[in-house]
């Protein structure tokens, strides 16, 4: 990419950053974080120091794969016995060099453009849920396509929901069909960035080519990577998964935005103590980002923190525990010291449906999140039931959520009007009051945030209007996004080339596609 491209995507980036969010309810996406720093300094070089000590002295697990072979042309120590590779102290310098510090992921609308790194913030969608909490019973059912495809459009209505990382699996559609299917339902149903997994490297081949259709060609594509991909390459302690390290290094040769999730849980796969728990996933992280930058130097690669937390008394894995919160808050500082972008998560919640349970500790695991200036923080939205069911009004009420906790990132403006000196002694002379003043009417849309679907009536305005809770209002306003709201189309032709080259089981009315087009 050309230094003046780099200069015109930073300052649009700026722009953002800048931008009071003007709009009610809505806060602009990027915003710096790095207020909350749960690391003191010291102890992030710890954390540095020890993972290097792990990879050099305990090395990590590649079973005979042509990544094992990458890394025995690249020079690393190998034992053929164990199938242990050791990363030295000067592959991990050589690979931080080469890795991009800033990485682009292009919406396809380019109002929804977000360029990682620095402690710059975004909250969106995530994970791979079976179970689907249904719109109009209330009750939990299979996760199909037509979820994938609606929850899209759910989140390219929803402002303060920045990304579309595919939220469940579609549970009634053919292995050898998920991928592109899921990426195709995904895709057609939002202007704002996709990121999914692929299963086989077949499957990445077969996505980009109905992405480049739909970009207009392989180079438009790479101009403006308008999808990306997650891959578990690790299976934790220190061991490479041969299958998905294939498909990473397919993404990687393809010069496409990739993320390295890892995914450690405390006292299972990893220590029981939080600081042993990020000296592992910051091992596994860093030995991705050789590997990475061995098969190609300088490709857009994510650091991809996403430790987790069991409760020591059963074993069980926990999503919406203060362990968890700290624990992402220190992943953002770790990617920080590195200079490079980073994956992580919040929104977890163990909660069955959207009650007071999911609120609180969805709130403390994102608020966490961003504060540190986490970059891409996935599962901020939709998920109940530790990551097993998602929630159409869920996506609504942590629309909201995030709206708040962006707000919080933004911080306080602190300048020569915002002391506000003169407005003080203006009310305090009797001329007026603060509500009615011009300072106050400049602020009222810029300063404050205020809730789409959270509540603040007066108790009988709140009751004239039907008593309704947050959850109500909330699956009233999913349903209303779901009748009326319409994504960006597909490029003319697109939609028609893609059902010609694959079998694609989404039916046209749920991609978007005009009537007349069907």
């Amino acid at each position: 990419m050309s230094r003046r491209k780099r200069r015109s995507r930073r300052r649009r980036t700026e722009e953002r950053e800048r931008s009071n969010g003007s709009t009610p309810g809505v806060v602009s996406p990027g915003l710096p974080g790095g207020h909350y720093r749960p690391l003191a300094p010291g102890d992030v070089e710890r954390i540095h120091q020890a993972s290097l000590e792990v990879l050099e002295r305990v090395g990590i697990e590649v079973p005979p794969s042509e990544g094992r072979e990458i890394f025995r042309a690249a020079g690393a120590r190998m034992d053929d016995e164990t199938n242990r590779v050791y990363i030295s102290r000067s592959m991990v310098e050589d690979a931080l060099a080469t890795a991009q510090n800033e990485v682009l992921l292009a919406g396809r609308d380019p109002e929804h453009d977000m360029v990682l790194g620095g402690t710059r913030v975004y909250m969106g969608t995530g994970g791979a849920a079976v179970k689907v909490l249904d719109l109009e019973t209330g009750r939990a059912r299979e996760s199909t396509l037509a979820d994938v495809a609606q929850v899209g459009r759910l989140v390219d209505a929803l402002d303060n929901i920045h990304f579309y990382l595919r939220c469940c699996v579609a549970r009634d559609v053919a292995n050898e069909l998920l991928d592109i299917n899921t990426f195709y339902a995904a895709v057609a149903n939002t202007g704002k960035h996709v990121t999914g997994n692929c299963y086989s490297v077949d499957s990445v081949r077969d996505v980009l080519e109905m992405a480049e259709l739909i970009a207009g060609s392989p180079e438009a594509l790479r101009e403006r990577p308008f999808i990306s991909f997650v891959t578990c390459w690790t299976v934790s302690p220190l061991r490479y998964a041969p299958e998905t390290v294939d498909v990473l290094t397919e993404v990687v040769r393809q010069e496409m935005p990739v993320f390295l999730s890892s995914a450690p849980q405390s006292g299972a796969t990893s220590p029981a103590a939080l600081a042993g728990s990020l000296v592992q996933i910051n091992a596994e992280e860093l030995s991705g980002i050789v590997f990475t930058q061995l098969v190609k130097p300088g490709t857009p690669v994510v650091l991809g923190y996403v430790p987790s937390v069991s409760d020591l008394r059963t074993g069980n894995f926990v999503g919406g525990a203060p362990e968890f919160a700290l624990m992402h808050a220190a992943v953002a500082q770790l990617g920080q010291f590195y200079n490079l972008p980073v994956y992580n998560s919040s929104g977890l919640t163990d909660a069955k449906v959207p009650d007071i349970q999911a609120g609180y500790e969805k709130g403390i695991t994102s608020l966490a999140a961003a504060l540190a200036g986490a970059n891409y923080i996935h599962h901020s939205a939709g998920f109940l039931e530790s990551m097993l069911t998602v929630a159409y009004e869920q996506y609504v009420i942590d629309d909201d959520v995030n709206g708040s906790i962006m707000r919080m990132v933004r911080g306080i403006e602190v300048n020569d009007e915002t002391l506000s000196v003169d407005v003080i002694e203006q009310v305090c002379r009797g001329e007026g009051h603060y509500l009615g003043t011009q300072q106050s009417l400049e602020l009222m849309n810029s300063e404050y945030y205020y809730p789409h679907t959270g509540d603040r009536q007066r108790r009988q305005d709140w009751e004239a209007a039907g008593s309704q809770d947050m959850w109500q209002r909330a699956r009233e306003r999913a349903r209303e996004i779901l009748r009326s709201h319409r994504p960006p189309p597909l490029p003319p032709g697109a939609d028609e080339a893609i059902r010609q080259r694959f079998e694609i089981v989404l039916p046209p009315a749920l991609a978007g596609v005009p009537a007349g087009e069907r």
